[in-house]
């Protein structure tokens, strides 16, 4: 599938009205289902891509110079050309472009000079990329419980805070920006570094600034589903040049080409005194990045039509919460997540999927979603669910009744319209049997 949101939708028989569609039985329960099409997603190959795209990632193969630090100047290179439009497009004075956002993750919180050992704080509700990030710089990860909007709750984190927390690293997770504002001015009154873990945000913004540039530095990802997409990769951002250059040598720019990346003065350290961890980017990932990045504006706009037609038409609807930006507008639209309070998110989720949408219950005991921290089984002595659930109660009782769908940008309008209805059949029918005396 390629980038083009015009292409119709599958024909399919819709209800005469939204009053006959909720009369009719689930698919749960052998009814017919809303719809009998894949739910398009990135591991489906619903991915954003355009024929410029492609053909640039045949150019840089075709130019038998695949290992970014080759003859050419920094500037000629293809990660050299990405980081310097990531440059522009940020508004940040460096860029570097590496193997994974967790890479990238890793590396800002070295870069910071973050001593091995330390804690660093980060939210209960992330990706395990999250925490694997900060095991992976020599840290420990300090987890923090989440607001009922599923954001880093700041008075849990005072509240939590030790002397040996030496950085803060939050999450803009599923595309919807944490308080970053209220976070970077804690983490200054405590001295210590933020770094934003804005890798399922890319392109958000939070009131006209774009996320990953609140912080020390900002990490991306630009694997599978994400808003730029190679496959693998990832980046970060920042406007130290000390963080940077230890940044840059650590991914592995040995052998002075450390240098490359400072063409208008001498680097602020040689980087002999940082081990050599090899996370570069390569030319072909990059060459197709700075293809996709001249559509990213494109992708963003279609990723807010349909999270904001999604959202608009279930947010009153009873017996669903859904989740709520920290400003209007401050996500990026990438997925739509709601709760159900009751507990029942799970035979939710479970009846959506029978209804033809993709949805996952991020609490649920059947699935080891690596969202939800009971699964993070490296970070305990226990491998008992129920006692490390009981470390964050209020974090772990929210994830059990969340419910998250994955909104590609290449949803049509009629695909959001199924998702609506979907919602919609399956919320009254969770009406109706909780109304029964």
């Amino acid at each position: 599938m390629n980038g083009n949101n015009d292409a119709p939708a599958a024909s399919r028989p819709r209800p005469a009205s939204h009053s006959a569609e909720l009369e009719e039985p689930l698919a749960l329960h052998g009814g017919r289902p809303v719809r009998d099409t894949p739910w398009p997603t990135y591991d489906k190959g619903a991915v954003f891509v355009h024929p410029d795209d492609e053909d640039a990632a045949i150019r840089a193969i075709r130019s038998h110079l695949y290992f970014r630090y080759d003859h050419r100047a920094q500037k000629e290179t293809e990660c050299g050309r990405f980081e310097d439009e990531l440059c522009r497009y940020f508004g940040t004075r460096h860029a570097l472009a590496v193997s994974s956002g967790t890479a990238a993750l890793a590396l800002a919180l070295m870069g910071a000079g973050v001593p091995a050992g330390s804690l660093v704080a980060c939210p209960g509700f992330t990706f395990v990329a999250t925490p694997s990030a900060i095991v992976l710089a020599g840290c420990r990860p300090l987890l923090v419980e989440v607001d009922d909007d599923l954001r880093m709750d700041l008075d849990d984190l005072r509240r939590r805070w030790r002397p040996d927390i030496r950085a803060i690293m939050v999450v803009h997770m599923r595309g919807f920006a944490a308080d970053v504002e209220a976070l970077a001015a804690f983490a200054a009154e405590m001295g210590v570094p933020l770094i934003e873990d804005a890798v399922p945000a890319l392109g958000a913004e939070l009131n006209g600034r774009k996320l990953g540039t609140f912080g020390a530095a900002g990490a991306f990802s630009t694997q599978s589903d994400k808003a730029l997409n190679c496959g693998e990769g990832g980046f970060l951002i920042t406007d130290d040049s000390t963080l940077f250059a230890r940044a840059v040598a650590l991914s592995g720019a040995y052998e002075g080409r450390l240098r490359r990346h400072f063409p208008d003065g001498e680097p602020p350290l040689t980087g002999l005194d940082l081990p050599l961890l090899s996370l570069r980017m390569d030319e072909i990932r990059a060459a197709l990045l700075r293809a996709e990045l001249t559509r990213l504006p494109q992708r963003l706009t279609l990723f807010h039509r349909n999270y904001a037609h999604v959202s608009q038409a279930l947010a009153d609807l009873p017996g669903i919460a859904v989740r709520r930006p920290v400003a209007p507008g401050a996500y990026l639209g990438e997925a739509f997540v709601f709760r159900v309070p009751g507990g029942d998110a799970g035979w939710f989720a479970r009846a959506l999927r029978a209804e033809g949408i993709d949805a996952r219950n991020i609490g649920a005991d059947d699935d080891l979603n690596v969202r939800a921290f009971w699964n993070w089984r490296f970070l305990y002595d226990t491998a008992d669910p129920g006692q490390i659930r009981a470390t964050l109660p209020r974090t772990a009782r929210l994830l059990t009744e969340t419910v998250d769908v994955p909104l590609s940008s290449n949803l049509t309008p009629d695909d959001c319209d199924d998702l609506i209805r979907a919602v919609r059949k399956v919320a009254a029918a969770r009406e109706t049997v909780l109304a029964r005396p």
